[in-house]
This record gives structure tokens, C-alpha cells and sequence, in this order.
């Protein structure tokens, strides 16, 4: 009988298939973000190697992985913040290690950046945060500027009046969305956020991701999230990628759910992983 588990578990391990899917969920869509035999070492300490990864347009992925797999890290290679050993990072099909001066900026212009504390200046108020990148990317006159700053403010959700408040003055739910905010300010396509709702009470956290689940659906954004909130996993994410014995494997919760690593399973099955499963099913 236990061998007949074991050889049923072995079987639900199927061999990844481009991108490290479990199972080929491209359906037609244009790959925005593909990584290729990425390998990030410092000194003999190899955190990522031969890792491929595509995010396809106009979906969530979540990005998971025990402590000290390197989600932050494989974050920071693909926005450029640092460069791996080997390997390619392409997003919208260029290499992104290819792009210098113009095209540099214009590709940075498609993006926007979502840290996980948020990263607002302290001594700006949240409108002079938003402004930051449209007066590096756009040159529009400061009227206009402020415009479109008022205007991201209500999209995430905040008062009129938060865009003179500075990031002190604000909540904790509220500094986060006007991070949101300014990573949205220049119509970004590729949206990447970092724990983002990491410090929020429950009822916030669960708000939160009502909102960047709408702005996926009404912007077309595609969005990479690094996360280890189980709520937003099933609330949000089309698909979730999780990084493994330095490599990653991607699929929906439900290929997930099955799929046979030690690690997967504690995670997924463990007394949190059903809690949140059950919450999203309303048993």
C-alpha cells in the first residue's frame, strides 16, 4: 500500500515543460518577461542556477520560496538593481543587458517598481513621490505633472488629500498605496511588486489585493509579485512560481497542489496553506 502512494506521488511530478511550467499555460499570449539559464552567485554561494522563467501578458504570477532561495534577489536581477553570473533576462522579447541610454529609459518607462517598504521620500509629499519618475521619463510642465499625480492617488484608492501629506503622516496601508501610486505613474505594462501587502493587518491585506487584482483586469497589466501571504496566492495570482533547489517550478495552485517536493507540500498543505484555500472557497 505504500509503495502504491509512493509510485501515485512520483506520478503527480510531471517533467517541466519551457519555463519551468508544470503544465504550458502560453495559450497564444505574448511572453512579456522570459529569463533563460540564469544563474546569481556571490563568491562560490550559487542562489540561482539554469533557472528559465516566463511571465506571460496579462497575468498575476506570484513568486514563493523558502528563506534564503532568493525572491528578492532574482527580483533584483530582473529590474536591473543587480546583474546574474549568467543567463539572459529579456522583457518585452529585448535583452535587457543589450538596452543603454534611450532605450534604457524608455523600457524603465514601461515598468514601475513596487518595494517591498514601500521606498517613498521622506521629505516629499506623496504627490512630489509620484512626479519623481514622470519628471525623469515624460518632461511634462508641472501642472500636468500634478494632474496626473492627483489622478494616480485615486486610482489606488486614497483621499484627495493624501497627496500633500508626507509618508510620515501616513498609515502603513496608506504608504503602500501611494507606493502603488508612483509605481503606476507612468502607465506602466509590467508591474513588479515586492511583499506588498508584508505588515498589513488581514482586512488591509485582503483590500489591498482587491485593488491590484481591479487595476490587473481594467490597466491590462501583467504583474510579478513576490509574496508569502497564502490569502493573496488564492486571491489573486493566476499562476504561482516557486523557486526550488535553485531552480523554479511554475504552475497554478491546483498543479501545485499536487506536485511532488517536500517543501510544496508543507507550504501548500500545511494548517495555513488550508486555512486560506478554505476562506477563498467560503467553506
Amino acid at each position: 500500500m505504500a509503495d502504491g502512494i509512493a509510485l501515485a506521488e512520483k506520478a503527480a511530478a510531471p517533467p517541466l515543460v519551457e519555463g519551468g511550467q508544470l503544465v504550458d499555460h502560453r495559450d497564444g499570449r505574448d511572453v512579456v518577461l522570459r529569463l533563460r539559464g540564469v544563474r546569481t552567485q556571490f563568491g562560490d554561494n550559487i542562489i540561482h542556477d539554469n533557472l528559465d522563467f516566463d511571465v506571460f501578458r496579462g497575468e498575476i504570477v506570484g513568486l514563493v520560496g523558502g528563506s534564503g532561495t532568493g525572491k528578492s534577489v532574482l527580483l533584483r536581477n530582473i529590474i536591473g538593481l543587480n546583474e546574474p553570473s549568467k543567463g539572459t533576462i529579456e522583457m518585452f522579447g529585448v535583452d535587457t543587458r543589450s538596452l543603454h541610454g534611450r532605450a534604457l529609459r524608455e523600457m524603465q518607462a514601461r515598468t514601475g517598481v513596487q518595494f517591498q517598504d514601500g521606498a517613498l521620500f521622506s521629505s516629499l509629499s506623496v504627490t512630489d513621490n509620484i512626479i519623481v519618475p514622470i519628471r525623469e521619463h515624460a518632461g511634462l510642465d508641472e501642472q500636468t505633472m500634478r494632474d496626473i499625480a492627483a489622478l494616480k492617488v485615486a486610482m489606488v484608492g486614497l483621499p484627495p488629500d493624501t497627496g500633500d501629506k508626507k509618508p510620515s503622516e501616513l498609515s502603513g496601508g496608506m504608504r503602500k498605496r501611494a507606493s502603488l501610486a508612483r509605481a503606476l505613474a507612468l502607465d506602466a505594462e509590467l508591474l513588479f511588486l515586492d511583499e506588498p501587502t508584508a505588515g498589513l493587518d488581514p482586512i488591509g491585506a485582503a483590500h489591498y489585493d482587491e485593488l491590484v487584482k481591479g487595476l490587473s483586469r481594467s490597466l491590462g497589466l501583467t504583474i510579478l509579485m513576490v509574496t508569502h501571504d497564502l490569502d493573496s496566492l488564492n486571491a489573486v495570482c493566476d499562476r504561482i512560481a516557486v523557486l526550488l533547489d535553485k531552480r523554479v517550478v511554475v504552475g497554478t495552485m491546483a498543479e501545485l497542489l499536487v506536485y511532488d517536493h517536500p517543501w510544496v507540500r508543507e507550504y501548500f498543505h500545511g494548517p495555513r496553506g488550508r486555512a486560506s484555500r478554505q476562506e477563498q472557497s467560503g467553506v
